[in-house]
């Protein structure tokens, strides 16, 4: 039975003919994981912020419902307890509805913030690349010249 043949040592001779300076893509990837983590860190925090809000709306909303559900003795003080929870209810509603808008509005802040240092990180990056390609490639050619020069 035939055996097929092992190529390892072969690829790995051909790889090291070809060296790839891998430290760009590690930069990269180094810098993704910040940003990702920075951005979680937002969510989280927009996260935690809406869940104490909608808790402590849950709390007015329960605390009024005691006033709500009491014993009248006139038919008319019932209709007055749900209007004053009605009213009440809206104060406290239009009171959340803003302390949740202020939360998206960090949000925003802080993402466009993460957004615009990413891209002067990654600029700046990109600019060293370019010189180190540029340097590489004069050497490379300094070299072939002298190369030349001499033969």
């Amino acid at each position: 039975m035939a055996k097929t043949p092992d190529f390892t040592k072969t690829m790995q001779e051909i790889m090291a003919k070809f060296p790839i300076d891998t430290s760009s893509f590690q930069d990269a990837f180094r810098s993704q994981t910040a940003l990702g983590e920075k951005m979680a860190k937002v969510a989280l925090a927009a996260a935690e912020r809406s869940t104490e809000i909608s808790a402590q709306w849950a709390k007015d909303t329960l605390a009024r419902m005691g006033e709500l559900t009491a014993s009248k003795d006139e038919p008319a003080e019932y209709a007055k307890a749900l209007s004053d929870f009605a009213t009440a209810s809206a104060e406290v509603a239009a009171e959340h509805m803003a302390a949740f808008a202020e939360v998206a509005k960090k949000v925003q802040m802080d993402t466009v913030d993460l957004m615009l240092t990413a891209g002067k990180d990654l600029a700046a990056d990109a600019q060293k690349v370019a010189e180190k390609a540029t340097r590489d490639a004069q050497a490379a050619v300094r070299k072939a010249a002298t190369s030349a020069t001499k033969a």
